[in-house]
């Protein structure tokens, strides 16, 4: 008999993009050679963090400043991002108007925990990354917004319009995680609009309708794609948007655990003392030598590299399915405009293996392949998408520029060897 817990534990799911990449881990440790495109994180053998942010974080340490951080972030910091957005975005932000946390995932927790009561709604489209935890654990409704391929994957305007008034938090990503696609100047000017009207329509007496936008990957564009912001767009919305950033994705630095959210000043105490409680902070030495590069020139230095080899790699990969797919294969893929993903379609349910087996599920197309090509993409189910969408995220973070030709050949092999009825 099992011990009692909490609903909310016994609610609670693992991350089915954790999970994948963990049994991809552990084949690999098993000796077996696998392509592993699945988790958005860096090899930093390949992507290491700036070197200015290495050598200022180590002086930091040497320095001493290994004591507790200020709750909310320190004043340094807090400072530099409020430069950063006014120099970026054209946003007026003071420092009482930020919050640094370790990392953005306990910032978005606290976000979610600090609006939303039983019951209230929370509006997000998919596939997109991790809404349907966040809202098992606060008990939130969910209003999933189904998203299209041929919308790069990105939520229409009109689809959230229906579910504005049951709604407390409009969950948007962009340069959103899995698709790599950004949302238009259009699409978001009209979402605020939407906002904006709904808070009139609701008036002081009601709680407000948020638009919690994560821009983590915000100073990933490429090409003709370009980032925009809803306070820069309309200034009336900073009452009700909250921001959520980091260094995690575009420096490289998932382990440095530095990232900060902006928002309404009495909301930023509020998850101020809630992330006091939880004790998410970020290290004193990381944020002390993170505000300090925000101001130095090697970020820019820094960023213009990077961002020519991720959209390298981004197009490589591309290039791969175009021809595949200009051979006859059932394959696609969205042109890369952002981040670290390429989206793929591998269409392929209902083929016969040489060995007569049918795959008729994503998911025995996700192990074809794996066991097959020795590729592993995560599956856009892992998002919350339909279990028979057969697309798929496929993460440039740990790949040589080596690997792709290496890689096109094992799909075409794999691929090849499979008919179909």
């Amino acid at each position: 008999m099992g011990i009692k817990l909490s609903k909310t534990v016994n609610n609670m799911i693992g991350s089915e993009i954790l999970k994948i990449s963990g049994e991809v881990k552990a084949r690999v440790a098993k000796g077996e050679q696998i392509y592993n495109l699945t988790v958005g994180d860096f090899n930093p053998e390949i992507f290491p963090i700036p070197e200015k942010l290495r050598d200022l974080i180590i002086e930091r340490y040497k320095e001493g400043t290994t004591n507790y951080p200020m709750a909310n972030g320190e004043p340094a910091l807090r400072q530099s991002i409020v430069d950063m957005y006014k120099k970026n975005c054209n946003a007026d932000y003071v420092p009482d108007e930020v919050i640094v946390g370790g990392g953005g995932r306990p910032l978005l927790f606290c976000i979610y925990f600090s609006i939303i009561d039983e019951g209230d709604g929370v509006i997000y489209p998919v596939p997109s990354w991790n809404n349907e935890h966040y809202c098992i654990l606060t008990n939130a409704k969910s209003y999933l917004v189904e998203t299209k391929a041929e919308d790069r994957f990105m939520p229409q305007p009109a689809d959230l319009k229906p579910y504005l008034e049951k709604a407390n938090i409009i969950a948007l990503n962009s340069p959103l995680n899995p698709s790599g696609t950004v949302i238009s100047k259009e699409d978001l000017s009209e979402i605020c609009e939407m906002v904006l009207a709904e808070n009139k329509r609701r008036g002081p007496d009601q709680k407000s309708l948020y638009l919690l936008y994560d821009e983590i990957y915000s100073n990933l564009t490429f090409g003709d794609a370009k980032h925009y912001n809803p306070v820069s767009l309309f200034p009336e919305m900073k009452p009700y948007t909250i921001l959520v950033d980091g260094v995690s994705k575009w420096l490289a630095g998932t382990g440095v655990r530095v990232g900060w959210a902006l928002g309404p000043k009495d909301l930023m105490m509020k998850i101020k003392t809630l992330l006091g409680h939880v004790g998410a902070w970020s290290p004193k030495p990381e944020q002390l030598a993170t505000a300090e590069f925000l101001q130095d020139r090697a970020l820019d230095e820094y960023l213009d590299v990077f961002r020519k080899r991720i959209d390298s790699r981004l197009k490589g990969f591309f290039e791969v399915f175009s021809r595949l797919k200009e051979k006859g294969y059932p394959v696609d893929a969205i042109a890369p405009e952002a981040a670290i993903y390429l989206t793929v379609e591998l269409n392929l349910i209902g083929a016969v293996t040489a060995e007569g087996k049918k795959l008729n599920t994503v998911e025995e197309v996700f192990e074809y392949i794996l066991n097959e090509a020795s590729v592993a993409l995560v599956p856009f189910y892992a998002f919350g998408a339909s279990e028979k969408l057969p697309w798929f995220r496929l993460s440039i973070g740990t790949t040589r520029s080596e690997d792709i030709g290496i890689i096109e050949q094992r799909l075409e092999e794999a691929i090849s060897k499979l008919s179909f009825e």
